[in-house]
């Protein structure tokens, strides 16, 4: 059908240009969403090229997440000015998108890196290595907590890092003082931590000492994990080497790659310093 604006498509035609069925067309109409610019006197239903707009419009906000009734309430009451807020608002919520799923992105990225540099790790190896200095975020204070308390500080700590982003990716580690290993504390830990490659403003940041570190890895849960310092003691004892202020612990392997906690991979890095002869 034709007229002097320009030519009316039919329902199969107009669905055709919308990518969609003509059931899709019919609904919309049923609820007043977008109906047909003209119904002929034997109930043939025609739109015009001119509501293409609407409805692609219309997928965009569905796209959005709004549900067909808020956009009902938003086309009752429809102006240039309520567009308009509807499109910045819309705008703000993809820019938050956007910034989720790229620090979703970073995570990923990290632990890729971490997990194919732990496949070419050799956990019976213990080295002696320089570490850079580096910015970690720390839970609050976890000395000789009981374990409900321990539970409740793990579930803080992640809690915060998903609400101010800051989860790296990284393993969650435990910081342990030289005071609870010289005791033999080994699981008496101080903070839990997470490293900051690229510290955000405005948070406070425990900043780790560069200098030597001895590293090495203990294979099973932490009921054993003395047998692993003890062997990393005599290591030091052999270099001549004293015990710093910290240990680092954090997982290589856990419950996300492995079913049995026999098999788990903690890395170890004490803090050391040359003793003068």
């Amino acid at each position: 059908m034709n007229n002097k604006n320009g030519k009316y498509l039919t329902t199969g035609e107009f669905a055709k240009l919308c990518k969609v069925n003509k059931q899709t067309l019919f609904y919309y109409d049923q609820i007043g969403l977008l109906s047909p610019i003209l119904k002929d006197e034997k109930g043939y239903r025609f739109y015009s090229i001119r509501q293409l707009e609407l409805f692609i419009v219309i997928g965009l906000l569905k796209d959005f997440g709004m549900s067909l009734n808020d956009i009902q309430q938003y086309m009752q009451n429809k102006s240039p000015e309520s567009f308009l807020t509807l499109m910045y608002q819309k705008k703000e919520e993809i820019v938050k998108k956007r910034q989720e799923i790229e620090t979703k992105e970073k995570i990923i990225e990290a632990k890729i890196e971490l997990m194919e540099e732990a496949s070419r790790l050799d956990f019976h190896q213990v080295r002696l290595e320089r570490l850079p200095e580096a910015k970690l975020y720390l839970s609050r204070n976890i000395e000789n907590i009981s374990d409900d308390e321990f539970v409740e500080v793990v579930s803080d700590f992640v809690d915060e890092l998903y609400v101010s982003q800051l989860d790296t990716g990284y393993p969650i580690g435990g910081i342990t003082k030289r005071e609870q290993v010289l005791k033999g504390e080994f699981t008496n830990y101080s903070y839990l931590y997470i490293e900051q490659p690229n510290p955000k403003e405005g948070y406070p940041y425990f900043q780790t000492v560069k200098g030597y570190f001895l590293i090495g890895y203990h294979i099973g849960d932490e009921q054993t994990i003395h047998k692993t310092y003890k062997r990393l003691f005599s290591e030091m004892e052999r270099l001549n080497l004293a015990l710093g202020d910290y240990v680092f612990e954090e997982y290589i392997y856990n419950t996300i790659v492995k079913n049995h906690k026999e098999h788990y991979v903690t890395k170890i890095m004490i803090h050391v310093d040359q003793i003068e002869s």
